[in-house]
């Protein structure tokens, strides 16, 4: 389940990187690739339909309030940066291998953005 979790939350970053970079894009093309993306996740198990429904809800939910964000430059092309914090005190950190198994699987997830996007 934490494994989920953890997917979830890459994924939701690497959408919401790709949001920013199409803010001024087609809302709806942008709610069909996450729509796309959410269908794949629930076909190989790793999510159910609703939370895929959900998950895509927040997503444009928070698409839609990216542009009228005036904390931040919407301008820039580097991607948000984003603080995990724990609610319980007692968390032990992964092992380092299993870091760098993450790390490969968001860089992954940026490249499958990126190539979704040039096409």
């Amino acid at each position: 389940m934490r494994d989920l979790v953890q997917k979830a939350l890459y994924l939701g970053v690497g959408i919401a990187s790709y949001a920013a970079e199409k803010a001024g894009g087609n809302l709806q093309e942008l709610k069909a690739q996450a729509q796309k993306i959410a269908d794949d996740l629930v076909a190989r198990g790793e999510m159910t339909t609703d939370e895929a429904r959900r998950y895509v809800d927040d997503l444009m939910r928070e698409a839609q309030s990216i542009p009228n964000s005036n904390s931040e430059d919407t301008t820039s092309r580097e991607p948000r940066r984003i603080e995990i914090v724990s609610d319980t005190e007692e968390e032990e950190s992964p092992p380092p291998s299993q870091v760098d198994d993450l790390r490969q699987q968001v860089s992954a997830l940026q490249e499958e953005l990126r190539r979704l996007g040039r096409q």
